[in-house]
């Protein structure tokens, strides 16, 4: 049995595709639609594909849990970076030589690739 969240468990044999959400349609514990065998339309799961195929057995995706880390954070430090208004940002970059505003850039730009690549995509 593989945990989706909400409660729901599914049989690991039973589960044929992962297709992540994108976009605005993920958040509030939407990670993953399960495509399972006997059920019509997708279940949302809470928890990622690549948790989802660890609980499944897949080896590869042992290491990709750390991804999901280091991609969190990336998510946290683009979303701090814009709560951070002009003048302070000025003032942080004046005395420490950090520019927040071109470390969340580049937060963004990462978090965007890692997402929008067309070899992302399952189907």
């Amino acid at each position: 049995m593989v945990f989706l969240g909400f409660g729901k468990y599914v049989r690991a044999d039973r589960i044929y595709a992962l297709e992540p959400i994108l976009g605005e349609e993920r958040g509030g514990g939407r990670r993953t639609l399960v495509w399972v065998e006997g059920i019509n339309d997708p279940l949302v799961a809470s928890r990622t594909e690549r948790t989802i195929l660890e609980d499944m057995g897949e080896d590869a995706s042992v290491a990709a849990s750390m991804l999901d880390e280091a991609l969190a954070l990336v998510g946290r430090v683009a979303e701090d970076s814009e709560k951070i208004g002009p003048l302070l940002a000025r003032s942080i970059k004046a005395e420490s030589g950090v520019d927040l505003k071109e470390i969340g850039k580049k937060a963004r730009d990462l978090l965007e690739r890692t997402t929008t690549g067309e070899d992302q995509r399952l189907f």
